[in-house]
């Protein structure tokens, strides 16, 4: 395994770390945990739920599986996405408990969207509420989990509040999350990567994402999961298990280092060979003057390109991860300024039609 500096904290993290959001079946306690167990005797360190993830029970599995482990050989991580100080101190001590633990290792002001959501986060009282608690020992490091667009995160990165950032990033939209990771990683901040495998869809199209194997017989998973662990300002890459099979794969990411600036540049001269009519999300686009968020729709179609039509897909994307209703989509004016800036040439205007249903 190998270790790397969260930022400036002093603690180290797994380059590869345990997502508590897809355990099998929740409902078995001591199965769920020893997953967890066997991820630490392989070397993984960083430990990453929430108290909404698999029923509510993904925080209870993980302090089943801590009672056995030294103190001192992992970090967990949890979160809040209240804007209410009052909210967000009763939700940590629930999880304190749920955990079986003094203290939360990373504990993040979760799913910041916009700049509007931050404001409410301030005025609210939830990052004062926050940092209360990190003075008071419940928290060793504040950290903040973000959808937000590169520069507006960095800005909130910049109010010196937090030691780091979650953030999604994957072969499929990073150049829409480069501008956020950098900054991050020129501040001295941890990153820890979300959604490493693009939400399952690049193991799903290993021919389309061939491009970013070394070797024919190597893993796409190990290759995508590469692609994220050694970009040098990113600290791990969150990974969702559901076996001991999955670990043991995620794991040979780890074994063969490549030169990372050879391995980048290979990537990007195949980028638009692989990407012909995928949006790398880049926000070229941008802005919209009707305010449409075309790189979250365009993300969201690429959904719908990569799993074959399957509109549930798309649905469960613009819910659970934008947050958006897609029906904003139905907005455009179709004035074709998007489709002039946009780099690939693609027809924005058709796959917005298309997602807002008309």
């Amino acid at each position: 395994m190998i270790y790397r500096p969260f930022g400036q904290t002093g603690t180290e993290l797994s380059v590869i770390s345990f997502g508590g959001m897809r355990f099998p079946d929740p409902k078995d306690i001591d199965a769920s945990a020893e997953l967890v167990r066997y991820a630490w005797s392989r070397g993984i360190n960083y430990f990453d739920t929430a108290p909404l993830y698999c029923d509510k029970r993904s925080e209870t599995i993980f302090g089943h599986a801590f009672k056995d482990l030294p103190r001192d050989s992992f970090h967990v991580g949890t979160k809040c996405s209240s804007p209410s100080g009052s909210e967000l101190r009763r939700s940590l001590e629930q999880s304190l408990e749920l955990l079986q633990l003094d203290s939360i290792d990373l504990f993040y002001i979760w799913y910041l969207l916009d700049r509007d959501d931050w404001e409410k986060r301030l005025n609210h009282g939830a990052v004062a509420a926050a940092l209360k608690a990190k003075e008071e020992g419940l928290i060793k490091n504040l950290v903040c989990s973000s959808h937000m667009n590169g520069d507006d995160l960095a800005d909130v990165l910049a109010t010196g509040f937090f030691a780091g950032v979650l953030l999604g990033y994957n072969a499929i939209n990073f150049p829409y999350r480069q501008v956020a990771v950098e900054h991050a990683g020129k501040q001295g901040l941890g990153v820890i990567t979300m959604n490493p495998l693009g939400g399952g869809l690049i193991p799903r199209n290993p021919q389309r994402f061939s491009f970013l194997q070394n070797q024919q017989d190597e893993s796409i998973v190990s290759a995508a999961l590469r692609f994220n662990i050694f970009h040098p300002d990113i600290t791990s890459a969150l990974v969702g298990f559901t076996s001991t099979a999955e670990i043991d794969e995620a794991l040979t990411a780890v074994d063969t280092p490549p030169d990372y600036a050879a391995e980048r540049s290979r990537i990007e001269a195949h980028l638009h060979e692989s990407f012909d009519d995928l949006c790398t999300g880049c926000g070229y686009c941008l802005p919209c003057p009707v305010d449409i968020p075309i790189p979250k729709f365009l993300d969201s179609y690429n959904q719908l390109m990569l799993s074959q039509g399957d509109g549930k897909i798309v649905t469960e994307r613009f819910r659970l991860h934008w947050k958006i209703d897609r029906h904003l989509a139905a907005d455009c004016i179709r004035c074709g300024a998007c489709e002039e800036r946009c780099t690939q040439h693609l027809p924005i205007i058709q796959r917005l039609s298309e997602l807002a249903g008309d």
